[in-house]
């Protein structure tokens, strides 16, 4: 059984390597077939190539010596060219040195008139009379220009039109006058409103000032309006038909009041004292209040005292009358034991009459130690930003300067009228305690007489 099975896998070995080698034996004629093919058509598409390459190259010919046709005239063009050009420049040479000389003195003219309308041109654009008379300026440009290019000379009628913008700009500056003219608002709307424009210094409108933009031709409501004071003259001129009105006049065009409506307020010069100087003001605050009450309660208890003094009838209401019933009511002491008696209620008396006044003194002794504290951390301030980014932008050390400075004014502003409010309450408490001293050595002098 065993030798069956060789026999038979022997068999089986042989068979498939018979197949296989007659497989392998028809692939290699194929690919040699295919070879042979695929070098016939590669030779069939060069002799192609090469029989297309033959038939062109007579074209080929052509175009070259057509290029070469045009290079030669186009070489013969450009020193024809540079002829005429060397020509034309002696000719150029030639009318200039004429032009020249049949100028004269009027090319001085020309060159003055270019000047003038350059620099006219540049104080057009900043005249708010430009706002009602518009387009002077690009007539100047373009006269500057055209001037400049030597191709070409002003006429009469541009030269008239320069000494008539030149003296309407004389003769305006001296009038006040009225136009409708578009203006942009704060809001940045623009609306048609009536303006007025003040010689050549000023434009308003509704009662506000008003900025004149040149480069771009417009009229612009002022962002911050300077104080009332200044605005007050504006509505007075708005409202105003003939006569002479009073008017805050800017004469520098508008450079002045850029620099007052940049100018801080009273609210943002206290804003910029900071948290010291708000503890400023609440104490000069409540300084003023405390010599308010007192000056009225001492103004009353003043009156009772006068009133006390010429009356005989003892009254409970004031100091004067509580002292003098001490005297009734120790009408058989001596003399020794009704001055203490009378002593004790003087002083009695003297702590409602005295009552807060040095809590005001207090106030105007630290007010000014409070802005010498703001003016420390100011200056702590200005040295920390120098020491960050240096001196060269004074705007980073504003702002501890302006706290340094403002501090010190509010110390003082608060302390000055505080020791004026102290020294006058002060005085009128001590006449009501003087009168109460020297009515009460009176009554001791009269028991003195009395037991003598």
């Amino acid at each position: 059984m065993k030798c069956l099975l060789k026999v038979l896998t022997v068999f089986c070995f042989f068979s498939a390597a018979n197949i296989s080698a007659a497989e392998k034996t028809v692939s290699l004629d194929d690919l040699l077939k295919k070879l042979e093919q695929g070098q016939y058509q590669q030779s069939q598409e060069n002799k192609r190539r090469e029989q297309q390459f033959i038939s062109q190259r007579t074209q080929q010919d052509r175009l070259l010596k057509q290029a070469i046709v045009d290079r030669d005239n186009e070489i013969k063009r450009s020193e024809r060219l540079e002829t005429g050009f060397e020509e034309n420049e002696f000719k150029i040479g030639g009318l200039n040195e004429a032009l020249n000389k049949r100028l004269g003195s009027l090319k001085e003219l020309f060159g003055v008139l270019q000047q003038v309308a350059g620099d006219t041109n540049s104080k057009f654009t900043t005249s708010v009379v430009s706002a009602e008379y518009p387009g002077r300026g690009e007539f100047l440009t373009n006269l500057a220009e055209k001037m400049g290019s030597s191709s070409e000379l002003a006429s009469i009628e541009e030269i008239e039109r320069v000494w008539f913008e030149l003296q309407r700009e004389m003769t305006e500056s001296g009038k006040v006058s009225r136009f409708e003219q578009k203006v942009t608002l704060a809001d940045g709307q623009k609306v048609n409103k009536p303006v007025i424009r003040v010689g050549s210094f000023n434009l308003i409108s509704d009662g506000k000032y008003l900025e004149w933009i040149g480069e771009t031709e417009s009229m612009a409501e002022l962002i911050r309006q300077p104080s009332e004071r200044f605005l007050s003259t504006v509505s007075e001129l708005e409202n105003s038909s003939a006569g002479v009105t009073g008017f805050a006049l800017d004469p520098t065009g508008g450079s002045i009041l850029g620099l007052l409506v940049q100018a801080p307020n009273n609210q943002e010069r206290i804003e910029q004292g900071g948290t010291v100087g708000y503890v400023i003001l609440a104490l000069g605050l409540i300084a003023l209040l405390i010599a308010a009450e007192r000056y009225l309660v001492l103004f009353i208890t003043e009156r009772k005292v006068k009133r006390q003094l010429k009356n005989e009838q003892l009254s409970n209401d004031n100091p004067l009358g509580r002292v003098l019933q001490v005297k009734e009511k120790y009408a058989n002491v001596a003399s020794d034991t009704l001055e203490l008696k009378l002593s004790e209620a003087i002083l009695k008396e003297m702590p409602k009459l005295t009552r807060s006044i040095t809590f005001i003194k207090i106030i105007s002794v630290v007010a000014p130690l409070l802005g010498l504290l703001g003016t420390v951390t100011g200056m702590i301030n200005t040295f920390q930003a120098i020491t960050l980014f240096g001196t060269g932008d004074p705007k980073l050390m504003a702002g501890g300067i302006s706290q340094a400075l403002v501090t010190t004014v509010l110390g003082l502003v608060v302390a000055i009228p505080t020791v004026m409010l102290f020294t006058w309450l002060n005085t009128r408490s001590k006449n009501i305690v003087h009168i109460l001293q020297e009515q009460s050595a009176g009554i001791i002098a009269e028991r003195a007489e009395q037991g003598s």
